[in-house]
C-alpha cells in the first residue's frame, strides 16, 4: 500500500504542476510602458523648482532683458531644497535651468546670459550643479526645464537658434551625470527682448523644433531620460494647471490627433484616449503658491496641508503623477511656509495610509485563470509586483478582501500589471454591512494606480468587481485598504 500510494502523490504533483504550466498568459493590450516609463511610474510623486532672474524681479515671464546681475541670492542652499524635498516623501527634483526669459543657471559656453555673468558666487556658480550634487546626496532622481522658447536670443525664430538650443541640450544632458527627466514648456513665440530687437517673432511650433530630431538627440546622449511636452513623448500634460487629471484617466493617447489651438485639446489630455495607439501618461503639474515663481506677496497663499492631500487624490490616485512646484525665495531657500504645508502633507500621508489592512487579509475570487495558483487571487496582497490576479479570457469577477473582523476602512488602492497594458474601464466596490453587500464606489479606471476614498465604514468584508475591460481580461496586481 504504501509503494503504491507515494506515486500516485508524486503523478498528482506532476499532473497539477503540468496543468497549471499550460494555462496560457493573458495577451498584451497593446500599447504597453517602455521600462523607462514603468520607472517614472513608480516615482508617483515629485519637485518642480522655478527659480531664475524672475524670483527677484516679480514676474513669472522674463522679457529677457533682465541684466544678470539681479540674479543674487543671499543665501543660496541646494541642499536645504533637495534634503526638505525628500522628507517630504518625494522622489525626485526637476529643475528650470533655462525659462522663457533665457538666463541659464549654468555656465553655459553658449551664451553670456548666465550665472558667469551674475555676482552669484561671484560668477563662478552652478545652481544646476549644486542641484543635481545634493539630489546624488539625498538619493533623488534629477530632472531638467530647458525652456524651448527663449526672449533672450537674437537668433530665435531662426535655425541658428535651433542648433544653440539643441547644444545647450548637451550640456545638460552630458554634463550632470543621470537625467530622469527633460521638461519642453508649451509656451513658444511672442514679443521679447531678442538681442535687442525688441518685437514679437512667431513659430510654427510644430515643425520649427524639427522635434523628431531633437528627440533622437535626447535618445541618444540619454536613453533612460523620460521626454515630458503637451503630447509627449513619453509623458504628457493633464491639460490644466490645477492639480487633477480625469475621470476616467488612459495613459493611451493617439499622438497625431493632437495640434496646437485644437478645440477642447485640455480634454482631450485630461483624460487619454481609450484605445490610443502609445502609452503617454499624464504628468499633473501644479505650484505651491499662486505663482510658479517666489513672490512675497504670496507668503501667505500657499497651499495647505489639506489642498495639497485632495490633489494627491486627484493625481497619484487616479493613476497620473503629480509633479508639485516649490519656488526657492530671494534668499535661495524655500520659504518657511512652504516647508511647514509640506511637512504636514507628508504627516497626512503617513497617517492616512499607514497601516494596510490587507496585507494579512484573506483574499479570494469567485474566479481566476485556469485555477492557477500562477494567476490566484492571493497575489494581490502579496508584495510582489510582478504577479497578479487574472481571470480566463471573456471573463469579469470579483475579488473578496475577508479581514477577520470588523475594520474601519477610509481607502481602496488597486493597481493594474500594466507591463501588459491598460485594461480596466470600470469597476466597483462593496463592503459588507447589515448582511448585506453595499455600494461604496462605482468608478472607472485603474491604470497603474487607484485611490478611491470610501466614507469611513465599519466592515469586515469588501467586494471589488471589475465590471467592464478592454482586451481578454483584468489583471489586478496590488490590493491595499487603508
Amino acid at each position: 500500500m504504501k509503494n503504491i500510494f507515494i506515486p500516485c502523490i508524486v503523478c498528482l504533483f506532476i499532473v497539477c504542476h503540468f496543468s497549471c504550466s499550460r494555462v496560457a498568459q493573458p495577451e498584451a493590450v497593446l500599447p504597453v510602458p517602455s521600462e523607462r516609463q514603468l520607472a517614472w511610474h513608480e516615482l508617483e510623486q515629485y519637485a518642480f523648482i522655478h527659480f531664475t532672474t524672475n524670483t527677484f524681479t516679480g514676474r513669472e515671464w522674463g522679457y529677457g532683458d533682465e541684466s544678470p546681475s539681479v540674479f543674487n541670492p543671499s543665501s543660496f542652499d541646494a541642499e536645504q531644497w533637495v534634503k526638505t524635498i525628500s522628507d517630504a516623501g518625494l522622489k525626485a527634483l526637476i529643475l528650470t535651468c533655462k525659462h522663457h526669459d533665457g538666463f541659464c543657471l549654468w555656465q553655459s559656453r553658449y551664451t553670456e546670459h548666465s550665472v558667469k555673468n551674475s555676482p552669484f558666487m561671484e560668477g563662478k556658480g552652478d545652481v544646476v550643479r549644486a542641484v543635481s550634487d545634493a539630489c546624488k546626496k539625498y538619493g533623488l532622481k534629477f530632472g531638467v526645464y530647458l525652456s524651448p522658447w527663449d526672449r533672450n536670443h537674437a537668433g530665435y525664430a531662426t535655425s541658428e537658434y535651433v542648433d544653440y538650443y539643441r547644444n545647450q541640450l548637451r550640456e545638460l544632458l552630458t554634463g550632470y551625470g543621470e537625467i530622469s527627466e527633460i521638461w519642453f514648456d508649451g509656451a513658444n513665440g511672442g514679443d521679447g527682448f531678442y538681442g535687442g530687437a525688441r518685437e514679437i517673432r512667431k513659430i510654427d511650433n510644430k515643425t520649427y523644433y524639427d522635434w523628431k530630431n531633437t528627440w533622437s538627440l535626447v535618445r541618444e546622449l540619454a536613453p533612460n531620460v523620460v521626454m515630458f511636452s503637451d503630447a509627449g513623448p513619453d509623458v504628457r500634460w493633464c491639460g490644466n494647471e490645477r492639480g487633477y487629471i480625469g475621470d476616467p484617466n488612459w495613459c493611451t493617447i493617439t499622438n497625431d490627433t493632437l495640434r496646437p489651438g485644437q478645440p477642447c485639446i485640455e480634454k482631450l489630455l485630461n483624460h487619454g484616449t481609450e484605445g490610443g495607439t502609445s502609452w503617454v501618461p499624464a504628468e499633473v503639474d501644479v505650484s505651491i503658491r499662486p505663482g510658479w515663481f517666489y513672490h512675497e506677496a504670496e507668503d501667505s497663499l500657499v497651499r495647505s496641508p489639506e489642498n495639497l492631500f485632495k490633489i494627491y487624490l486627484q493625481s497619484v490616485g487616479r493613476g497620473a503623477a503629480l509633479l508639485l512646484n516649490i519656488p526657492p525665495d530671494k534668499r535661495g531657500l524655500l520659504h518657511e511656509n512652504d516647508v511647514r504645508s509640506l511637512m504636514e502633507w507628508k504627516k497626512m500621508r503617513d497617517m492616512a495610509f499607514s497601516v494596510n489592512i490587507a496585507e494579512h487579509a484573506e483574499i479570494t475570487a469567485n474566479t481566476w485563470r485556469g485555477k492557477s495558483k500562477i494567476y490566484a487571487p492571493s497575489n494581490v496582497n502579496d508584495s510582489n509586483k510582478e504577479t497578479y490576479w487574472a481571470t480566463d479570457d471573456g471573463i469579469l469577477g470579483s475579488l473578496y478582501i475577508n479581514f477577520g473582523k470588523v475594520q474601519k476602512v477610509n481607502y481602496v488602492v488597486i493597481q493594474e500589471y500594466i507591463k501588459l497594458g491598460q485594461r480596466v474601464k470600470s469597476f466597483s466596490i462593496d463592503v459588507w454591512k447589515n448582511n448585506d453587500w453595499q455600494p461604496a464606489a462605482d468608478l472607472t479606471t485603474i491604470g497603474y494606480k487607484r485611490i478611491v476614498p470610501v466614507e469611513q465604514v465599519e466592515t469586515d468584508k469588501i467586494r471589488i468587481s471589475i465590471k467592464d475591460v478592454r482586451g481578454n481580461c483584468a489583471l489586478i496586481s496590488n490590493v491595499e485598504i487603508y
